[in-house]
């Protein structure tokens, strides 16, 4: 080690006692005699300096005077009292590696030491955590998305058809009529099917279930008739017939004109589903509960049920909604199980364990697009009002009735038919079309079979 002179370098003394270096680790760096003082140019003296750019004090010395980023280098004592010398500065506090922690106690930045060139390094980045509050919020319009999506998805899958009669069609009243149409259409179902669902082999498309769904445009509840298949009626075209006639001369759009004329009701929506479609949707459902007030048993609808609550899986339950032979009532018995039904599989549909189970509702939803066909101009937000009437009726909030009728067994050149009782039917239709009440003697009593309520 060499004393005396004075430096350029890395300073004078640094890291020793009084030494004058002249290169840049020249005489006197790392010279005599340990922490102390030196002088110096380009790091300061004493320590890594006193005088120069990087102050005085710096990595040491007592009492140093700093240049260039004040006195006493990085801070008050450099890095502190003790190891490394006293020295006085501002930026970094009292301390470094000697007595006081390497934060300034009052400053929100690092204080670690600088670079070879005088640079602090960076600090990393945090990385932002998401909040559990957002995390949810997130959850929940996922959701949301996912719900109106299956809906969108599954009506994209629905078949159209045209049912709007052409010609002279009854005038607009108030509310919406949705006509409903169940077809013994066996169309999409294997011969292994047939059998299984003991619908039989016959051809052609034949209605087993008409009702029309008139929703007020007042607050007043939704109203579902039904129109018993063997009721005896004009059809426009074909003089008279039993009025599921109609449907298999001219499909959708005559049965419609049909339901109008005889009505005086204009039809504003069509929906119809077949045996396969309704299969689809109860299996979808993992059956539909009822409780039946006595067992059923009808040889030709394929049904031996035991009397109270069941749950009907698809074969049996499409059996249900067609067997009349073992009721003494005949077509009108069937019609108003098929109304009980109707509601019960709404319900099942509405049911928070299907709404909020993600399989269950996207399997339900699929199955709906697949079983149902709606009329042409029919779109999602009618079949939104339509489902929500739906759901009214089978809470007990709707009126479900048929139409009034004079003779089960009126004898008609097609056979025995259903004879309306036309007074009583006609106030049933003004009822509807001017969206008053339904006069209380036509309300019957369906409270006999319904849905499991549990």
């Amino acid at each position: 080690m060499v004393h005396g002179g004075y430096g350029q370098g890395y300073g004078q003394g640094s890291y020793g006692q009084q030494g004058y270096g002249r290169r840049r680790h020249g005489q006197g760096t790392y010279g005599g005699g340990g922490h102390d003082r030196g002088y110096g140019r380009d790091y300061g003296q004493g320590g890594y300096s006193r005088q120069g750019n990087y102050g005085q004090g710096g990595y040491g010395g007592q009492g140093g005077y700093g240049g260039d980023y004040g006195q006493g280098g990085y801070d008050q004592g450099g890095y502190g009292h003790g190891d490394y010398g006293q020295g006085y500065g501002r930026d970094y506090g009292q301390g470094g590696y000697g007595q006081s922690p390497y934060r300034y106690p009052d400053a929100g930045y690092d204080q670690r030491p600088p670079t070879e060139y005088g640079r602090r390094p960076r600090a990393p980045r945090r990385r932002r955590r998401l909040g559990p509050l957002k995390a949810l919020l997130l959850l929940v319009l996922a959701y949301a998305v996912f719900m109106i999506a299956v809906p969108l998805i599954a009506w994209n899958r629905v078949d159209k058809v045209a049912y709007e009669p052409t010609g002279e069609r009854a005038e607009d009243g108030s509310g919406t009529n949705y006509l409903i149409v169940g077809s013994d259409s066996r169309e999409g179902l294997t011969r292994a099917e047939r059998r299984r669902l003991g619908t039989g082999d016959a051809s052609g498309r034949r209605t087993d279930t008409i009702m029309v769904l008139h929703v007020p445009d007042t607050p007043a509840p939704p109203t579902l008739v039904s129109f018993p298949r063997d009721s005896y009626v004009r059809i426009p075209g074909h003089d008279w017939n039993k009025i599921n006639a109609a449907f298999s001369f001219g499909g959708p759009k005559l049965l419609a004109a049909t339901i109008e004329s005889n009505t005086g009701l204009r039809i504003d929506g069509y929906v119809e589903i077949g045996f396969g479609g309704f299969v689809t949707i109860v299996e979808a459902l993992d059956g539909v509960r009822m409780c039946l007030p006595e067992p059923i048993k009808d040889e030709k609808a394929h049904i031996d049920l035991k009397a109270g609550c069941q749950n009907l899986s698809g074969p049996n339950a499409l059996g249900y909604v067609r067997a009349r032979y073992f009721d003494k009532l005949g077509d009108i018995g069937r019609a108003q199980r098929q109304r009980q039904f109707m509601a019960a599989v709404m319900k099942e549909t509405m049911q928070p364990s299907t709404i909020f189970h993600p399989i269950r509702y996207t399997t339900v939803g699929m199955a709906y697009g697949d079983a149902i066909t709606v009329g042409k101009g029919t779109g999602p937000l009618d079949m939104a009002r339509f489902a929500l009437a739906m759901r009214a009726i089978s809470s007990g909030k709707g009126t479900t009735l048929g139409v009034p009728y004079a003779d089960l067994g009126y004898s008609t050149p097609v056979g025995s038919a259903v004879k309306w009782d036309t007074e009583k039917a006609l106030q049933l239709f003004r009822a509807l079309k001017n969206d008053t009440p339904i006069p209380p003697d036509l309300l019957p009593d369906e409270k006999e079979i319904k849905p499991d309520s549990n």
